[in-house]
């Protein structure tokens, strides 16, 4: 029979259904916060949104009846998505919009206890695939090279809990990156995904720009729903 003192603490940090206790939840959103300003230490977590940003452009233009060439990442963060055809206004939006959607996505997966490693190896699986198809330079390649490392090496590790944490700060990053980029393009004249959806529609950039912020800002406050359902839901069963 489970101590009640240490089955109390349990659900309080994290709920059966795999999603963290609140307290845990703000921690994570705090570390990352802080990891996505630190120098150099943050890098690897801004390829991570571009590389998400890149792919939803790829994926938006496969969809829409396009062909992706290849992509490329470059170590500022920045990213390109080479390709023909496609509906221009799906794509350029796909790209910021995508990356918030992919760190929410990754969000859900890491509330997943059964399914944590293998939520890592299909996510580092995927970027392998994505640098085999769409890779062609070798900066890019070894840029995805570690985001692939990022993926699969935290399955050594032997205890699912820290691998869950360790997700979800990654697509807590993701997120607040998507929320932070979006903001450089005010300072960009007549460049970027924002002056080209106001070139394809009419529509000025800044509003794109606070569009994104939004469905990013949102993205988080979702995650935030999942966890605070799964807080009630645990009071509720005890």
């Amino acid at each position: 029979m489970p101590d009640p003192l240490t089955q109390g603490i349990t659900d309080k940090s994290e709920s059966k259904a795999g999603a963290p206790g609140r307290g845990r939840f703000l921690i994570e959103l705090l570390l990352a916060m802080v990891i996505t300003r630190l120098p150099f230490i943050n890098v690897p977590f801004k390829w991570l949104e571009s590389y998400f940003h890149e792919l939803s452009h790829g994926l938006a233009t496969l969809l829409t009846g396009g062909i992706v060439s290849h992509i490329q990442l470059f170590p500022n963060g920045a990213g390109l998505c080479f390709s023909q055809g496609g509906w221009p206004v799906v794509i350029g939006f796909s790209g910021y919009f995508g990356a918030a959607l992919w760190g929410y996505l990754i969000f859900i997966l890491a509330t997943w206890p059964r399914g944590i490693r293998m939520s890592f190896a299909m996510l580092g699986s995927a970027v392998i695939v994505t640098a085999l198809l769409w890779g062609r330079d070798l900066l890019t390649i070894s840029i995805l090279a570690c985001l692939a490392v990022l993926f699969l090496l935290p399955l050594k590790l032997s205890r699912n809990r820290f691998l869950g944490s360790g997700l979800r700060v990654m697509a807590l990053m993701i997120m607040l990156n998507a929320l932070a980029s979006p903001t450089v393009l005010l300072g960009l004249n007549g460049k970027g995904d924002a002056a080209m959806l106001a070139t394809q529609t009419w529509i000025p950039g800044w509003i794109w720009v606070m569009a994104w912020l939004a469905i990013s800002a949102v993205m988080i406050f979702l995650c935030w729903r999942r966890v605070d359902s799964a807080a009630k839901n645990s009071v509720i069963k005890r």
